[in-house]
């Protein structure tokens, strides 16, 4: 398996209605690998599965909330019962917050950003895990976000969920090495997607970010160009690279 072929493999790819998910399916399929597409929403996930098919590929779609664990066994069962495994996982389904400081933020938006931002990856990957293991070999990577890096890019539980999901991709990384399985994440920095931020320009949190963010993110990246990163993380042209989180920012991260 390179960058240029995933012939015979099977890719789990979460959010792959649009955005940097549905790039990725769509890449991943045009490279051979058999796609299961999983979203929350039912069009956007089924056009997915038909564009890949019209394209010659092979998808299916499991459709529901990841944070809840029948949608998460289902994701995994027919992955298995339909393609026959999982070599490659992409946990990239997430949610935004609302930008609100940590004073400002309720428990449901806490438990919404955390839920699946974190607990809904977490989850996934424990069900995935069994089948990577049997196998002596996998690649996950997950979407963790340039929040992830720094405290000044979302609100407390965007922020905090991004920051746990690059603890949880490193302790995987050290902890399945020795079963052939490796572990990455890409951070994006700004990225043309529909995620929805519906902060209130006048709440604490949102001033504080929108002064500090300003020109320092530099360009907006395509989803195509996420896309690439996490192809290359998922291929054995990065057959030693684990346990890294991969800023695809156009330096922002560097600043």
């Amino acid at each position: 398996m390179s960058t240029s072929g995933f012939q015979n493999r099977t890719v789990v790819v979460t959010g792959a209605g649009s955005g940097i998910g549905r790039a990725a399916a769509l890449a991943f399929a045009a490279r051979g690998a058999r796609v299961l597409v999983a979203d929350l929403n039912e069009e956007a996930a089924g056009q997915v599965v038909k564009e890949i098919a019209d394209a010659g590929g092979t998808a299916r779609a499991v459709v529901g909330d990841l944070s809840d664990q029948a949608v998460v066994d289902r994701v995994v069962a027919t992955a298995v019962d339909a393609f026959g495994g999982v070599d490659v996982l992409v946990n990239n389904a997430g949610v935004m917050d609302r930008m609100s400081a940590l004073g400002e933020t309720g428990d449901a938006e806490w438990e919404r950003v955390i839920g699946v931002n974190l607990t809904a990856p977490f989850r996934l990957t424990r069900a995935v895990l069994p089948h990577m293991l049997s196998a002596g070999r996998g690649a996950i990577v997950f979407t963790a976000s340039e929040a992830g890096l720094r405290g000044s890019a979302a609100g407390a539980a965007y922020t905090a969920s991004k920051h746990a999901v690059v603890g949880l991709v490193k302790n995987l990384a050290v902890m399945y090495r020795g079963q052939g399985i490796r572990t990455n994440a890409i951070a994006p920095g700004p990225t043309l997607t529909n995620i929805q931020v519906q902060a209130d320009p006048e709440a604490h949190g949102p001033k504080v970010v929108g002064a500090l963010i300003g020109a320092a993110i530099g360009r907006m990246a395509s989803p195509d160009e996420q896309a690439s990163a996490i192809l290359f993380l998922a291929s054995d042209a990065a057959i030693d690279v684990n346990g890294v989180i991969l800023p695809v920012d156009d330096g922002w991260s560097a600043v």
